[in-house]
């Protein structure tokens, strides 16, 4: 067995054991006989019973060893589990990995911006919009966007990134009014991205770099929680305009693997809008 064979199959059975683990009897439909309890969650028999396989087999599967393992098993699992969309593309991911078959080359990853997609953005004055990479790093952004997050840094510099200022910059936490959920998040979308490239070097270098840097990503890297960003509201502490709510969109470009667009949207007629208002005319009075 290789090595990455062997980290594969880990994190297979370290994501199964945690997810287990906070599976309770009771949310299984199982009947509670008081005591206590050895283990947090369920025990693998009693996952094995109800996704109607063999504990030997379960065990197996929760060691890592999925190879062969058919799609009515793993769906069995994910549903005791009570895997949310997430973390069913997660362990699906890991287990075309961790399979004994050849795994196929993925199309690289996009390391550049089309212009046409950096035209897209631009034709959306009235909303921040960005690219970003499969490591969070923000490759292009249309000038609103550069306007309110301009305390990340210059986003069309190639230089930014998401995760780095979220866990190294000490302004994040200031700057992102529910900083402590959005980073937990962000090391969801981390996990959730590693799982589709393993071999991403790049990838895996900034996930070793932040669990060195701080203590609080290692934290929450450990916990194997998967997230995936598509939609949502997210508040701001714009040192301009103050705090403002705004609902952002993630886009996946399919013909440019790895890259999303992400946008930003103020409800009409609101405080948020207004203030997107203000940041757009300093963006044209400072072009004009």
């Amino acid at each position: 067995m290789s090595f990455v064979d062997g980290k594969i199959r880990q994190e297979i059975s370290e994501f199964l054991t945690t997810r287990r683990a906070r599976i309770t009897p009771e949310a299984a439909g199982l009947p509670n006989y008081g005591g206590t309890r050895r283990v947090a969650g369920l025990r693998r028999e009693e996952v094995a019973m109800l996704a109607g396989v063999s504990v030997d087999y379960y065990t197996r599967i929760e060691r890592g060893n999925i190879d062969g393992v058919s799609d009515s098993v793993l769906n069995a699992i994910m549903r005791v589990l009570n895997l949310d969309e997430a973390e069913q593309n997660y362990l699906r991911n890991l287990a075309g990995l961790g399979t004994a078959r050849q795994v196929k080359a993925r199309k690289p990853a996009a390391t550049s911006v089309r212009s046409g997609l950096i035209r897209l953005i631009d034709a959306m004055p009235g909303a921040p919009a960005y690219i970003r990479d499969n490591k969070l790093g923000i490759l292009a952004a249309n000038p609103l966007a550069a306007e309110l997050f301009a305390v990340m840094g210059d986003l069309n510099s190639g230089q930014v990134n998401v995760a780095r200022f979220f866990f190294l910059d000490p302004r994040a936490p200031e700057f992102f009014v529910d900083w402590e959920k959005i980073a937990g998040d962000t090391v969801g979308v981390l996990r959730a991205q590693a799982s589709k490239d393993p071999f991403d070097r790049e990838l895996t270098d900034l996930i070793g770099e932040l669990c060195t840097r701080s203590e609080f990503f290692a934290a929450k890297w450990a916990n194997h929680n998967v997230y995936e960003h598509k939609m949502g509201t997210k508040r701001f502490n714009h040192p301009e305009v103050g705090q403002i709510e705004l609902y952002f969109e993630g886009l996946d470009l399919p013909t440019d693997p790895g890259l999303c667009i992400v946008t930003y949207l103020a409800e009409a007629n609101t405080p948020a809008a207004d203030s997107l208002k203000l940041l757009a005319m300093k963006v044209n009075a400072s072009v004009n």
